[in-house]
């Protein structure tokens, strides 16, 4: 009997060993790649993420129809009133320390959106060195040159004169024969340091806006005296009965005012700040947009 039993077991045991052997061969081969099917949902995602089911137009209007043509009924939002442009006069001369006053006031203005920089150069020509730091830049500017006359170099008379004004003409000519946009014009010395917070509060300028200025004057800054929203004095520590006396870092006047546009207009060689603004200079002093 055990005879039988080994006789059969041995002639099976190669067929067992077979099939095994294709078993395990057909587990290792790599399952074929799945092909993705495209799958249509009967739902739109609507404003909030909020799913919205799908209604069925005409053939060809195409899924999603019903939905756009809702949108495209609602009131489309009014555009948003375009940037006021400030304009930065900055006068400079040649000195040691130029190029490193004038790359730390850059870096300031690199941070401030739709600005034009006025660079006017106290020299018969454009320098090298100005030229090539302003082409580096990377700011839209403007690059002018004009020499002061020896004879407004002396001690008492005011600096930098023949500077602003050439950055006026330029201003002036530019707005000259189209409509002035919206924008604000400010003096900015090349040893000035400016707060971020100034430019975001000069664009609501109207008219004239003053603003107190810090270390001038012999003291730790100077101010306009207000009074009802109205400038009726100054706190200087320089020359206190001038009409303007204040630092000309303190003004701030908006491109649409006639005063900046009028021709003639500009900044007087022994006259104060302001009292050559235009025909309308004497309703400067008691502005404060």
């Amino acid at each position: 009997m055990k005879s039988v039993l080994f006789s059969r077991f041995f002639i099976l045991l190669p067929w067992i060993l077979i099939v095994i052997i294709m078993l395990d061969v057909d587990t290792r081969r790599p399952a074929p790649p799945l092909t993705p099917r495209p799958y249509f949902s009967p739902y739109v995602v609507g404003r909030g993420g909020a799913r919205l089911p799908l209604r069925r137009g005409r053939p060809d209007s195409g899924p999603g129809r019903g939905w756009q043509k809702r949108n495209e009924s609602r009131p489309q939002p009014r555009p948003e009133p375009p940037l006021p442009t400030i304009y930065a006069i900055t006068p400079t001369y040649s000195r040691p320390v130029q190029k490193a006053e004038l790359t730390r006031l850059a870096n300031t203005f690199r941070q401030v959106a739709q600005l034009h920089w006025i660079l006017v150069e106290d020299a018969a020509a454009r320098s090298e060195l100005v030229s090539r730091f302003l082409a580096r830049a990377g700011l839209p500017s403007t690059h002018l040159h004009v020499p002061t006359p020896r004879r407004y170099k002396r001690p008492g008379l005011p600096r930098a004169t023949e500077q602003r004004n050439a950055g006026l003409a330029w201003l002036r000519q530019r707005h000259q024969h189209q409509r002035a946009q919206p924008g604000v014009l400010f003096f900015a010395d090349d040893d000035n340091t400016y707060s971020l917070e100034l430019f975001q509060e000069m664009r609501t300028t109207r008219k004239v806006s003053v603003w107190p200025v810090g270390l001038v004057g012999g003291r730790r800054y100077e101010r306009p005296l207000v009074e009802n929203g109205k400038v009726v004095g100054w706190y200087t520590g320089w020359r206190a009965d001038r009409p303007f006396a204040i630092d000309m870092a303190a003004l701030y006047v908006a491109i649409s005012s006639t005063s900046i546009c009028a021709p003639g207009a500009g900044l007087g060689v022994r006259s104060v700040v302001g009292t050559r603004l235009g025909p309308s200079s004497p309703g400067l002093l008691p502005v404060l947009s």
